[in-house]
């Protein structure tokens, strides 16, 4: 993708999933039927997920230039459970505006 915004907001999208899984399927098959191993699955490809998440907000924030503020938010938006679904209309309306800089 040569938007980096488009790419961002894919990612956001897939580790939002990824945490719900987390939290609504893995947690509640530990805790109540006694099977740690999905936490340990869907928790390592949560980690991951949130990682790359990381380094796409890196990149359409310089890439954008956006600023600190703003990209906080869609950081802290990814750490709270639906907050990524919640900011993807915003990052869709940024995703338009984007205009790559030339070089």
């Amino acid at each position: 993708m040569s938007n980096p915004i488009a790419f961002l907001r894919l990612i956001a999208l897939i580790e939002g999933i990824s945490f719900l899984v987390l939290l609504g399927v893995a947690m509640p098959l530990k805790y109540f039927a006694g099977k740690p191993g999905a936490v340990f699955v869907f928790g390592w490809a949560h980690g991951v997920l949130f990682v790359v998440f990381g380094f796409a907000l890196l990149r359409a924030m310089l890439a954008a230039k956006w600023s600190l503020g703003r990209a906080s938010g869609v950081f802290v938006a990814g750490l709270i459970p639906f907050g990524t679904f919640v900011v993807d209309r915003r990052l869709r309306v940024w995703e338009t505006e984007f205009r790559p800089q030339p070089r």
